[in-house]
C-alpha cells in the first residue's frame, strides 16, 4: 500500500510539474522501440547497461527477491548468456553500470544492491564489481563486494553511475528530495565505504547513468529524465515514452541517445535521442576532472535547485497530496 501511495503522489505531482518544466520532446520518429525482452526469466528488469566491449549487447538484471543473476541480451531482445555472481547477495538489486578499465581495456560491470524500501532496514548496502566476460556463454563469475553506508543516515536508492573520466562512483537516492552521493575516490573491500551527499537529484529517481565520454549524466524518474553537466548544472529535461513502471536508464554506446526500460514480463527498451546541446563534446581530461574532485567540487556539488525541493515544490506536493488522498479515499470506498 505504501508503494502504491507513493506512486499516486508522484503521478499527481507530475500533473502539476510537467506543464511548466522545460523539456525536450523527441520527434514522432525520434523515439523508437529497440527490442522487447524475450526471456521469460526477465520479469523485473531494473538495471540496464550497454556492453563496453561486445557490440550490440545489453545487460540487465531483475529487481528484489531474485538470485544474483544478470543477462546478456542482443539487439532483438534474445538472451545470449546468463551469468551468476559467485558469493553475492541480492536483497534488492536496483541498478547497474558499465565502464571500461583504461589500463586493461576490459569491461567492468557494477551491480547495486542498494534498494531499501524501509529507509533504514539495512545497516549498509553493497555494490559488486565484476569483470566483463570475454565470451558470451553461461558462467559463474567472481566479484569484488564493496559495502557502503550514507554519512547522513540510511535511505532508499535506485541509481548508480560511474564517471568514466575519474572512475568515481555515485549513488542517487529515491526520495521526494533526492540526493547524489559520492563514494570515496578509492574503494575499500575490507571496510565500509562512506557515501557523502554532493548535490540534489530529481524527485523519486529510479535510475541514473553517466555518458560514455563523461560530458553529462542523466537521472531517470517515473515520468521523465533530466540531463546534467558534470558540474551538476541542468542541461535539459527529456520526455520519456509511456512505460508501465519506468526503472532503467543508460546511454547508447555513441552517447547520442538514451535507452530506457521498464519492469514486467516482456518489457520493452526504447531509444530516445538527446537534444543537440546534450550531444557528446570533447572529453574532459582526467587530470582536470580529478583536480575538481580533490578541491571538494565533485560531480553535482553545485547542483541547481532543480535537483531538490523549493518552496514552490513543497506547495505543489501539498496540493498533489491532497488530490492523491482524494483519489485513494474514493477508491477505498468503491472497493469496500
Amino acid at each position: 500500500m505504501g508503494d502504491f501511495v507513493t506512486r499516486v503522489l508522484a503521478a499527481a505531482a507530475a500533473l502539476f510539474l510537467l506543464p511548466g518544466a522545460p523539456a525536450f520532446a523527441a520527434d514522432d520518429d525520434g523515439t523508437e522501440k529497440v527490442f522487447v525482452f524475450k526471456d521469460s526469466r526477465i520479469t523485473e528488469s531494473s538495471g540496464l547497461a550497454v556492453s563496453p566491449t561486445h557490440d550490440g549487447v545489453y545487460y540487465t538484471h531483475n529487481d528484489s527477491a531474485a538470485a544474483p543473476t544478470f543477462y546478456a541480451v542482443d539487439g532483438r531482445g534474445r538472451t545470449r548468456a546468463t551469468f551468476q555472481i559467485r558469493g553475492a547477495e541480492a536483497r534488492d538489486w536496483e541498478a547497474m553500470a558499465a565502464t571500461k578499465d583504461p589500463a586493461t581495456g576490459r569491461g567492468v560491470l557494477w551491480f547495486a544492491d542498494i534498494g531499501d524500501n524501509l529507509d533504514g532496514a539495512w545497516p549498509n548496502v553493497s555494490i559488486y564489481k565484476v569483470t566483463e566476460p570475454r565470451t558470451l556463454r553461461d558462467a559463474t563469475l567472481p566479484a569484488i563486494r564493496y559495502r557502503f553506508r550514507y554519512a547522513d543516515g540510511a535511505r532508499n536508492a535506485e541509481g548508480v553511475m560511474i564517471n568514466p573520466v575519474t572512475g568515481r562512483l555515485y549513488v542517487v537516492s529515491k526520495e521526494f528530495a533526492g540526493s547524489v552521493y559520492a563514494a570515496p575516490k578509492k574503494l575499500r573491500s575490507d571496510k565500509v565505504n562512506v557515501l557523502r551527499k554532493v548535490g540534489g537529484a530529481p524527485i523519486m529517481a529510479t535510475d541514473a547513468a553517466y555518458a560514455p565520454d563523461g560530458s553529462s549524466y542523466v537521472v531517470r524518474t517515473y515520468f521523465s529524465a533530466t540531463l546534467f553537466k558534470p558540474s551538476g548544472e541542468t542541461i535539459a529535461k527529456v520526455t520519456m515514452p509511456d512505460l508501465k513502471q519506468a526503472e532503467s536508464i543508460a546511454y547508447t554506446a555513441d552517447g547520442k541517445a538514451l535507452l530506457t526500460g521498464s519492469e514486467g514480463p516482456g518489457s520493452p527498451v526504447y531509444r530516445v535521442p538527446l537534444p543537440d546541446r546534450a550531444r557528446p563534446t570533447a572529453t574532459p581530461s582526467p587530470s582536470r576532472a580529478e583536480e575538481r574532485e580533490e578541491s571538494g567540487s565533485p560531480v553535482a556539488a553545485k547542483a541547481d535547485s532543480g535537483g531538490g525541493l523549493t518552496v514552490t515544490d513543497v506547495l505543489i506536493w501539498l496540493a498533489a497530496a491532497a488530490a492523491a488522498i482524494g483519489v485513494i479515499t474514493f477508491l477505498a470506498r468503491r472497493t469496500r
